[in-house]
């Protein structure tokens, strides 16, 4: 046996989990190729990721980079007859500084790498997973250079299109939407206020996200032939087009170099444990980039099951074992499955023409705005779940 669990997968997902099984002493293989320094995309971290990322000792090297969130502006710009109102919710309300940090991908995977390298208990190996073999009592992951890896547990942390959940049979229930993302990161005249601002359109949301600085992160969301448009664009011209699309709330805007473009789909497993493996983030469930979810569903995952081996191994347990990745699968069903009914829902309401759904999209963000319970409510539940928040995700070590 090489090593009590290997996690296959490089992403922000698999690195969290290695390195919250590593830092508790289990001894751990991540099998991925070098991180991708490059990306120019950003994450919005929310309160409990940012929990998790501090007590495994990740965040003190990426903060210098991230911009607090103190608030969130939703702008309904969809121009119909029936519009919610604008609502603002402020991290105050609920007795939190920020309701999260934005941080370009750049230095969260950075500060992962730095992290994990430095663990004992973690050996890395930049190759890539051609196949794998689940054994009654072992797991198997095979190498392209021709290696293998044998352990108790797969944390399968290889995107949305795994080879790990294929060969566990595991299906996924997919919807793909008319619908393309571009993403940008942005400097502009105006100060952001630390104030993230979501203008809801009739083809998805089109997202600002404070950088720090007069820099913000954009996710704009349209349909894929206008998509196609937008992204040919000049600099200059596309500045043009941002900033009248934002109603020139943080003035004149400049677009840095790096852009992006894909389209969207919600996606998720029909489970996420099974005989020595577990799907963590893009492999267990792939989201559209709304309300910041997608990538925080990931890290929550690499809590979970950091938490269950690391009390399975103090026990002396086999921790592979289905009690191990059945339990898994139950501890993170309920959130996956209602953050991506949420998303869904929210992102479909968008697109419909059909004028009771518009009506009630906007009887229910007047409710929120206006009730203060029910606003400090699904605040928190945005933020952080109310049930089923792992340990690291409190500030508690495992």
């Amino acid at each position: 046996m090489d090593a009590e669990c290997v996690v296959v997968g490089g992403g922000p997902a698999g690195l969290t989990a290695a390195i919250a099984l590593a830092s508790s002493g289990i001894e751990t293989v991540l099998v991925a190729r070098a991180v991708n320094l490059a990306d120019p995309r950003t994450t919005a971290l929310l309160h409990g990721s940012v929990s998790a990322l501090a007590t495994l000792d990740v965040w003190d090297r990426c903060q210098a980079h991230a911009a607090p969130l103190r608030a969130i502006r939703m702008v309904d710009d969809t121009g119909r007859l029936v519009r919610a109102p604008e609502i603002l919710f402020k991290a105050s309300e609920i007795g939190l500084e920020e309701f999260g940090h934005n941080v370009e991908n750049r230095f969260l995977l950075a500060a992962l790498e730095q992290r994990a390298r430095g663990l004992p208990s973690l050996r890395w190996i930049a190759d890539e997973a051609t196949a794998v073999d689940i054994a009654d009592r072992s797991a198997t992951v095979m190498l392209k250079t021709g290696a293998s890896v044998t352990s108790q547990l797969i944390v399968a942390a290889d995107g949305h299109r795994s080879l790990c959940r294929s060969v566990a049979a595991i299906r996924t229930n997919a919807r793909s939407y008319a619908q393309t993302a571009l993403t940008f990161n942005l400097c502009h005249s105006r100060p952001h206020g630390d104030t993230s601002t979501e203008f809801h359109t009739q083809t998805g949301p089109f997202t600002l996200v404070p950088l720090p600085g007069r820099r913000s992160s954009l996710v704009f969301v349209v349909d894929p032939q206008e998509a196609s448009t937008i992204a040919a664009l000049s600099t200059d011209a596309l500045a043009q087009e941002i900033e009248r699309r934002s109603h020139s709330l943080i003035g004149k805007i400049d677009v840095e170099t790096a852009r992006g473009m894909f389209p969207l789909e919600v996606r998720t497993a029909t489970r996420f444990g099974a005989h020595r493996m577990v799907l963590v983030g893009e492999a267990a469930h792939t989201l559209p980039p709304i309300g910041a979810q997608g990538l925080n569903l990931g890290l929550r995952d690499a809590a979970a099951i950091g938490e269950l081996v690391v009390g399975a191994h103090l026990k002396g347990f086999d921790v592979g074992e289905s009690h191990v990745t059945e339990h898994y699968d139950r501890m993170r069903r309920a959130d996956i499955r209602s953050r991506t009914l949420a998303v869904d829902l929210l992102n479909r309401s968008l697109l419909s023409d059909f004028l009771p759904v518009q009506a009630a999209r906007a009887l229910a963000l007047l409710s929120v705005d206006r009730i203060p319970p029910l606003r400090r409510a699904a605040m928190r539940e945005g933020i952080e779940p109310r049930f089923g928040q792992p340990r690291l995700m409190r500030g508690e070590a495992l």
